[in-house]
């Protein structure tokens, strides 16, 4: 089952990276291409430590999630929309995995009976993609760098972004604090939404 949790974080922040290295190439800058990142080969997006060692170690040894894809670089100057394209690279990750969430969910709403007949345990594994691409688009939309959420609020609330500038590494370590306190109940009541059932119900 742990193997499973693992399999599922790793392919779904994949997703992300590529959401990400597409919109660019999208909007006219080929950096994630020309560097081999616009593939869903999970190898072009792992990095060493933060998707295979770290992540594994803790999983196996305590039970928690912890780690993280190599991000995909881009070049803000040479996007097309000068004014919102960073904003629009950066929403391309978490819109995937809410695209992906909502797509599963419904197809899990609307065809429990027939998964349950095909396979019993189909519907609790389809349940968990749902939950984990609902987790990972929420976590990655929090305005604290180096997350995503933090270039979509420089693009928004320029004015106010030297502060959250200012946090420096500390903007993930309150990022990692508020998904433990905070998040799972918002990611439960967007599952809820979307499934029409509590997660794990």
């Amino acid at each position: 089952m742990k193997l499973f949790i693992y399999l599922i974080i790793v392919l779904s922040a994949v997703i992300h990276e590529y959401a990400h290295a597409w919109a660019a190439y999208q909007l006219g800058d080929s950096t994630a291409k020309d560097e081999g990142r616009l593939t869903l080969n999970p190898l072009a997006h792992l990095d060493p430590w933060g998707t295979v060692i770290i992540p594994l170690f803790l999983l196996f040894t305590s039970g928690v999630f912890i780690g993280w894809a190599k991000p995909v670089p881009y070049n803000p100057y040479r996007l097309r929309d000068l004014k919102y394209g960073s904003l629009k690279v950066a929403l391309a990750g978490p819109a995937i995995n809410l695209l992906l969430a909502l797509t599963l969910g419904l197809i899990l709403r609307f065809g429990e009976s027939l998964l349950v007949n095909y396979n019993y345990n189909l519907p609790f594994f389809l349940g968990f993609i749902v939950y984990v691409n609902i987790f990972l688009a929420l976590f990655n939309l929090l305005p604290f760098p180096p997350l995503d959420g933090s270039k979509i609020f420089a693009d928004l609330f320029p004015n106010q972004w030297y502060r959250f500038m200012k946090l420096g590494m500390a903007g993930i370590c309150l990022a990692l604090l508020f998904s433990f306190l905070f998040l799972s109940p918002i990611a439960d009541f967007v599952f809820r939404l979307i499934v029409g059932q509590n997660f794990l119900s």
